[in-house]
């Protein structure tokens, strides 16, 4: 399987942590990306750190690298591969998918060296 492309965004994500029956702020459904999941017990929000969030718990200081699409649904491994790259690095991931794409949310601490890693394997990073 050849490498994709990454891309690493410009902004900062923290990832908020809300009760299953909170109201999403505005501010996120208005900013120009964000993630939103909701389960029976939470609803979770990664959004830019810019957009002050009311939650229960965030994380902050996450930077995101794209894994330029559209990917098809018929690919397979690509996940697994990158993620496979990044925690032989010892960098840990929180990961995002939309229809089109992968986002591999890193800590700032260690961007540089999940960047490293991915381009020692071979993939190219934008």
């Amino acid at each position: 399987m050849s490498k994709q492309t990454l891309q690493l965004l410009e902004q900062e994500f923290t990832i908020h942590s809300l009760d299953c029956d909170a109201t999403v702020p505005q501010a996120v459904l208005n900013s120009k990306l964000y993630f939103i999941a909701k389960t029976a017990d939470e609803l979770s929000i990664v959004c830019s750190s810019d957009i002050s969030v009311d939650s229960l718990a965030a994380e902050s200081h996450w930077r995101a690298l794209e894994v330029l699409g559209p990917l098809g649904f018929s690919l397979t491994g690509i996940m697994a591969n990158i993620s496979g790259v990044l925690a032989k690095a010892n960098v840990s991931i929180f990961t995002l998918s939309t229809y089109d794409t992968d986002y591999i949310l890193v800590k700032q601490s260690q961007i540089q060296a999940a960047m490293n890693a991915l381009k020692k394997d071979g993939y190219l990073l934008l």
